[in-house]
Parts: C-alpha cells; structure tokens; sequence
C-alpha cells in the first residue's frame, strides 16, 4: 500500500456545536482530545504501517472512541459510578458506554498494530527504492 499522510477530519463536524452549553462543552473537549490521538498515532502508523486513505474511517473511528471514552470517564469522575435516578440509585450509564468504546478500541488497536503484541504482526513497508520488478 502507497504510503500517504492523511488529512486529519474536522472533528467540529463529527462533533456537532450544540446550544446546549453541558452538551457544547462536553463536545468541545472530544474536540480536542480527537485531535490530540489524531496527531499521536498517526505519524507511528504512516512511519510503521504504511496506512494510506484507505484507512483515514478506522483511525477517525479509533480517535472517536478515545473521545467518548475520556467523555465518560469525566461524566464518572463528576456524578460517581452510581446515580439517582426515577427509580432510585441505579448504575451511570456512563459505565456502560465507557465498556462498549473500550470494547471498540481494542480492536481498532490490534486492527492497526497499536499494541505491543500486534505491532510484532506488523512488518514496516519496503521502500520504494528497489529495482526488482517482477515482470523484468
């Protein structure tokens, strides 16, 4: 695969402004935090793995879920593991959806050799270099 610097997304369209300022705040900051695992995996994957366009959905998705996940940590950081609610005291959701992204990022790591274990599966891409073709 032909190695290529991908475009990092505008998280503000996948982040959606909101007038609602909890929810804008809240989006702001996976904003941010997207960004930041952007710019960190993707020089390791252009540099290790060679990922092209092809892959731009699967690391968006990976920053994605490191968003949520920071998003949910701090909704359990602020309001506890349990909340009241109609019912009376029940588990934060946030727990829950916390668990599915983790879930997610587990195999967004391994799909893209972000592990220790699964970077031993990865070999880096040759170099463009070579004058063997296979039709000389």
């Amino acid at each position: 695969m032909p190695r290529a610097i991908l475009t990092e997304p505008d998280w503000g369209e996948v982040f959606k402004t909101s007038s609602d300022p909890a929810v804008e705040s809240a989006n702001e900051r996976c904003r941010k935090v997207a960004s930041v695992e952007w710019r960190r995996v993707v020089p390791v994957l252009e540099a290790a793995a060679g990922i092209g366009e092809v892959d731009h959905a699967t690391v968006k998705d990976l920053c994605v879920c490191v968003a949520r996940i920071d998003q949910a940590e701090r909704d359990l950081s602020e309001r506890g593991l349990m909340v009241t609610a109609e019912r009376g005291t029940v588990k934060n959701g946030a727990a829950t959806i916390a668990a599915q992204y983790r879930t997610q990022l587990v195999r967004y790591i391994r799909e893209l050799g972000l592990s220790p274990s699964a970077r031993t599966a990865i070999t880096a891409p040759e170099s463009d270099d070579d004058d063997s073709d296979i039709w000389d």
